[in-house]
């Protein structure tokens, strides 16, 4: 298994934004350690709702030692700086995307991989299965870092400003906003627009200033940050499910002893209960908020076309990397335990 680290630009993130905190990695006045927890979503979103579960679990066990602060909506620098941190000690856990965590590390990129998953039952089982997991969450170790738990972040599908989507002939000559990996770049180079790689939290203002014509994202994207007031067709052409990734700095978490480390897998394991019991709920009553009040109109195309158009990659990551082969071989059986039930 293979990792790559972005030293250079490491360093530099890393003291500018550790300047900015303070000094992350310190202590209360009362002795106990800070341990920084950072997202780039809502305080209302299933991720926060389930850190601060985290949070309150963590210190109710371990209170007397330990003051767990989570900070959402980016205030601790974008996804990648915020790995970056994770990655020096300056803070101790993060949420990063998965295709983010391919910049990182290669094993990531089968997770990435468009129509990967046949179902979200198919989905949730291969990434409960830690033969599936284990390999690719410890794989970045010798970075500093490592994945603790995953969330749900549900399947991602194109939305825009002023073209419904229905086939990928649609995305010709659309400027569409992906996350920023290579995966995902040549997935929508495939379906014939053009990929736009920036950060979350650009995306809003690009979208309202009409730099790009749409983004792909889960139904969230729209009500949680505002996406739908700009765009007005949302198309389930279901091209990832793409987990989001709870990673913690290596040297702390060995740093724990074991009586510790198992009360923080216990909170990690509450992390993702609460996050995917809060996730349905969220997509609901999303859905319901983008139609009836942000005017979004939800289209259902004929996934088959988009699925043909990214097959080829799927043979092409298998033979970059062969190591991934048996994992990608499980999840097939899964697909097969749970296929999709589109008709």
């Amino acid at each position: 298994m293979k990792w790559k680290l972005r030293t250079a630009a490491l360093a530099a993130a890393s003291v500018m934004l550790l300047g900015a905190l303070g000094g992350c990695g310190s202590s209360e006045s009362d002795g106990r350690q800070i341990i920084r927890i950072g997202h780039n979503q809502s305080t209302n979103h299933p991720t926060h709702i389930a850190l601060v579960a985290f949070e309150e679990f963590i210190e109710s066990k371990l209170g007397d030692k330990y003051d767990v602060e989570v900070f959402p909506s980016e205030l601790l620098g974008s996804q990648n700086e915020m790995v970056q941190l994770t990655q020096t000690g300056a803070i101790n856990f993060c949420v990063a995307s998965n295709s983010l965590l391919e910049t990182f590390s290669d094993n990531y990129t089968l997770f990435n991989l468009p129509y990967l998953f046949a179902s979200s039952e198919a989905y949730h089982a291969a990434m409960d299965d830690e033969s599936i997991t284990g390999p690719i969450f410890t794989s970045t170790k010798q970075a500093g870092f490592e994945a603790v738990t995953w969330l749900d972040a549900g399947t991602r599908n194109f939305y825009t400003v002023n073209t419904p989507i229905n086939t990928p002939a649609d995305l010709k000559g659309l400027k569409i906003r992906v996350q920023q990996s290579p995966t995902n770049i040549q997935m929508m180079n495939l379906l014939g627009g053009s990929a736009t790689p920036m950060g979350f939290g650009d995306v809003y203002t690009a979208l309202q200033s009409k730099i790009i014509d749409g983004a792909e994202n889960n139904e969230l994207a729209l009500t949680d940050n505002g996406h739908g007031d700009v765009c007005k067709y949302y198309s389930y052409d279901m091209h990832q499910m793409i987990p989001d990734i709870l990673i913690g700095n290596v040297a702390f978490l060995d740093g724990l002893s074991d009586e510790e480390r198992a009360i923080f897998e216990e909170g990690f394991q509450l992390v993702n209960q609460v996050q995917r019991e809060e996730w349905t709920t969220a997509v609901e009553a999303a859905k319901d908020r983008a139609a009836n009040e942000q005017g979004v109109q939800f289209l259902y195309p004929d996934t088959k076309p988009f699925q043909e158009a990214c097959a080829p990659m799927h043979e092409e990551m298998l033979q970059k990397y062969p190591d991934l082969q048996p994992i990608y071989d499980a999840i097939q059986a899964y697909n097969a335990q749970y296929p999709s039930t589109e008709s």
